[in-house]
């Protein structure tokens, strides 16, 4: 069977009609019909191999939702016709230690549905039975997307790091991943800050759930704040007053980090002192993006998106490059 998909041949070269052969169904395998699949900045940096790992032809999209086109022989708790998404990952060794326990997303031998094969730029893609996820009835199918990769990295550690209701969050960007980690803090029942740099943005917030709005561009805005924070996320690929912030957390406080920074520069004592942490995660584990998924749909929560179809890809690709999206963007599947 041939699939119809969107391709690079080079990097940052304009995507293009591309087809591939794939051959017969593994047993445990699971073939998606693609819906929609949303654009995030690493099918971006994937496309312009600014990690070194792309293999080309290359066709992006890993926030990918559809519905079963076919299963594997293996494959028992999925059914043709049912809506599924499909995230960062595909498919991981199920043998590993981190496997076994529950982290699949921490398998060394994961593969990423866009880094050696074919993702979801296409009207069908294939992955590992574990990491397709079903969507809860009441999801949106046209708006779930982001929440496949976006919005499962953003509730990890609102999981992981323990926050209860009551507690003092702060999300440091509201943009594609902040402004959904706002929403997801608000709706956990915490008390809600949004730290930018961006004014213009504060009405934004304050809709998404942040109870106070913080322009860091102020003066002793941060050190205000001292002692305040259970926990911040760090959704911004950027360097940041990182002892300001530190500061800024409670005892037993943690800095979580979810952008692609380069590097922390921080000093040790305050750590020490207040028992604080700071701590990072990667995308979710197939039982957390199933669990963020049914949060997401009982509080209805979902990403502002603007829509491109798939056919105007390259469109897409250059206006989140200007960094002019609000927040995510979803291409719709136009193959006919």
């Amino acid at each position: 069977m041939r699939i119809r998909a969107y391709a690079a041949v080079e990097p940052g070269h304009p995507l293009r009609p591309f087809e591939y052969e794939v051959g017969e169904l593994g047993a445990n395998e699971v073939e998606i019909d693609v819906k929609h699949c949303g654009i995030c900045y690493s099918d971006l940096s994937m496309w312009k191999n600014d990690w070194g790992m792309t293999q080309f032809p290359f066709v992006p999209g890993h926030e990918v939702v559809g519905t079963i086109g076919a299963v594997g022989s293996s494959v028992k708790h999925l059914k043709p016709g049912q809506s599924v998404g499909l995230g960062w990952f595909s498919r991981s060794c199920m043998e590993c230690r981190q496997c076994m326990q529950g982290d699949h997303n921490l398998c060394a031998g994961a593969e990423g549905t866009i880094v050696g094969r074919f993702g979801g730029f296409a009207e069908k893609v294939r992955a590992d039975k574990n990491w397709v996820i079903p969507l809860p009835d009441s999801a949106n199918i046209s708006t779930a997307g982001p929440l496949m990769c976006g919005g499962a990295t953003v509730f990890t550690p609102i999981v992981e790091s323990g926050i209860q209701a009551g507690d003092r969050a702060g999300v440091i960007g509201v943009g594609g991943l902040g402004h959904m980690a706002l929403r997801f803090l608000r709706a956990w029942g915490c008390e809600v800050y949004a730290f930018s740099t961006s004014p213009e943005k504060e009405d934004d917030s304050l809709h998404l759930g942040a109870h106070r709005f913080v322009n860091t561009k102020q003066q002793g805005a941060i050190e205000s704040l001292a002692g305040s924070f259970d926990l911040i996320l760090v959704t911004v690929n950027a360097d940041l007053p990182w002892d300001a912030y530190i500061a800024a957390l409670k005892p037993r406080g943690t800095l979580h980090v979810v952008g692609a920074l380069g590097s922390i520069t921080a000093s040790v004592f305050p750590l020490i002192v207040g028992q604080k942490s700071i701590s990072a995660s990667p995308v979710a584990s197939p039982a957390v993006t199933a669990q963020m998924l049914e949060f997401a749909a009982l509080h209805q929560i979902g990403p502002i998106v603007e829509r491109f179809s798939l056919s105007d890809a390259n469109d897409a690709f250059t206006h989140l490059e200007a960094g002019d999206a609000r927040y995510r963007i979803i291409l719709d599947n136009d193959i006919p």
